[in-house]
């Protein structure tokens, strides 16, 4: 009897530990379940719109998807639709992939003034997510402050700074495109509490604002080592190192009037915390911002008319799945959440890594889960696809196939214009208007 396997979430966790679960166990059906009617999680709508290379990891989940002892039920949310013991009573494992998309929050006073953003919210937005799009945001004014020093601040920042032909060939979604091309933004301060060698950009990334046509990095009244800390491991030593001497270029370009003038300037602030929001008619108006080294009467008041918060992402619960408030993720132990249900990916370790660490991860979910089969702390005889056909036949559920998202995605592309590689769907009805026209 084949071992009946769910996967929560299509995500590169979810699709990483499918492609190895269906290797190593040589009788099993899988099904990947998914709650929007699209896949691929924060590769569609966390990953920058103008990096469509790492996008191109879906064609490798593609394959996965493909075989013949995997299927997709997308259009399905464990929770509301599904239950968790429902889940657990249909599948002889289960594994939870399901990310870390919900903002974490500032917690200072003011921040929920209008013009205040997480960036999962800011960024689902120009990707196209369909949550972020029921309350979209609004660029107002020129300065636009992004709290955080890491990868996803830079994305953010530099997509605020692009041109029009510069974000020509990605694929932000069109209402997102217009505001931004309309917008007035000539200041964007990206804003983190710790020293230029504490920063979490990594350098090509870092690198990037200096391709910007209309617009130049600078930092100013900073003093930045010539090298970094000498007990870091060599690997890490050699990013630091590039970081700081891209960061010198940086504060040569602040003392350049003639380089700087017309252009849309990226401020990068270290050292230094957000206090306080001011608000004015209940919008933002100024972020009070407190140096790390001085005095906690020191502060500087900074006028800016649009906040994005990118300090970190919690998983979003599920009913009846332990869960870890203080870590804001899935509570487990060492990936077990109880014995047949596991975790992998971001909602095991917390929002860090690239793509590829979450295979890393479901390797080492994987080995465990072949341990426990040998073991026999697994075994056989749930009745899996047959047991969550009825369900979903009982519940009158409209749950989508693989082939549903592939029409859904073939719709995306031929409606783009111009280079651009799609033109996504923004809510759940037009993705499901595509399969009844």
């Amino acid at each position: 009897m084949p071992l009946q396997i769910a996967i929560v979430g299509s995500g590169p966790a979810g699709c990483f530990i499918a492609e190895l679960l269906s290797r190593k166990i040589e009788d099993c059906q899988i099904d990947i379940i998914e709650r929007l009617p699209s896949l691929f999680g924060l590769v569609r709508a966390g990953v920058a719109p103008d990096h469509q290379g790492t996008k191109n990891v879906t064609r490798q989940f593609e394959k996965t998807l493909e075989k013949d002892n995997i299927r997709v039920l997308a259009n399905l949310n464990v929770g509301p639709d599904i239950s968790y013991d429902e889940l657990k009573s249909c599948y002889d494992l289960v594994v939870i992939a399901t990310g870390a998309s919900e903002d974490r929050m500032l917690n200072i006073p003011g921040e929920d003034s209008a013009g205040v953003y997480g960036s999962s919210h800011f960024v689902g937005w120009y990707n196209g997510h369909p949550a972020s799009h029921q309350n979209p945001p609004e660029l107002k004014g020129p300065s636009v402050a992004i709290i955080g020093h890491g990868n996803v601040a830079l994305d953010i920042a530099r997509l605020l700074a692009k041109t029009s032909n510069e974000r020509a060939e990605t694929d932000i979604c069109a209402p997102a495109m217009s505001q931004l091309d309309n917008s007035e933004v000539s200041d964007i301060y990206l804003i983190g509490r710790g020293t230029p060698e504490q920063s979490k950009f990594t350098p090509p990334e870092l690198a990037e604002l200096k391709a910007l046509s209309a617009a130049v990095p600078v930092i100013s009244n900073t003093r930045i080592p010539e090298t970094p800390s000498s007990d870091l491991d060599p690997r890490e030593a050699r990013a630091k190192q590039m970081n700081l001497d891209l960061f010198r270029e940086f504060a040569e370009n602040a003392s350049n009037p003639v380089l700087t003038a017309g252009k849309t300037r990226i401020h990068l602030l270290f050292n230094h915390s957000p206090v306080a929001v001011a608000s004015e008619n209940g919008r933002i108006k100024s972020l009070k911002l407190k140096h790390q080294a001085e005095q906690a009467s020191d502060e500087l008041a900074l006028p800016v008319d649009t906040l994005i918060s990118a300090i970190g992402y919690r998983s979003r619960e599920i009913s009846s799945v332990p869960f870890d408030t203080q870590q804001g993720r899935i509570q487990h132990e060492n990936g077990l959440i109880e014995p047949g249900v596991y975790a992998t990916g971001w909602c095991r370790r917390g929002p860090n890594g690239v793509i590829p660490t979450n295979r890393a991860d479901a390797l080492e979910i994987s080995k465990r889960i072949l341990a426990d089969l040998d073991s026999g702390q697994i075994s056989a005889g749930k009745s899996g696809r047959v047991a969550m056909d009825n369900l979903i036949e009982a519940k009158q559920l409209k749950v989508l196939s693989y082939q549903d998202w592939k029409t859904i995605d073939q719709a995306e592309q031929d409606r783009a214009q111009g280079n651009k590689p799609r033109e996504k769907f923004l809510t759940e009805a037009e993705m499901l208007q595509v399969l009844s026209s």
